[in-house]
């Protein structure tokens, strides 16, 4: 595994960061599976009736960060918050492939 992706970890910059929203382990993959992700990452936004608007990347970046990158997550969550709907057009997430667990 990832030392740095631990639970606990993810808790550590949770709490640095001060998230004012829920936050999980999804041991079980259940959740994942409930909401079709398929790929890490892979985002999901929704408005305040719970109605996905937004399923896609984070920004336009690769593996490496790129300065400058286009912020689409962050951007479509403020349009979002503003008008109710995400974006028309959406990237899909690029990452790897989600490896489930047997049941």
């Amino acid at each position: 595994g990832y030392p740095d992706d631990s639970f606990e970890k993810m808790k550590e910059f949770a709490n640095q960061h001060q998230f004012n929203f829920p936050y999980l382990l999804d041991e079980t993959q259940a959740i994942a599976k409930a909401y079709g992700a398929v790929c890490t990452p892979d985002f999901f936004g929704y408005n305040r009736n719970s109605q996905l608007q937004y399923r896609g990347r984070l920004d336009e970046s690769r593996k490496e960060s790129i300065a400058g990158a286009k912020r689409e997550l962050f951007n479509a969550m403020k349009q979002i918050s503003q008008t109710g709907h995400g974006p028309k057009h959406q990237i899909a997430s690029i990452g790897c492939s989600i490896k489930w667990r047997e049941s």
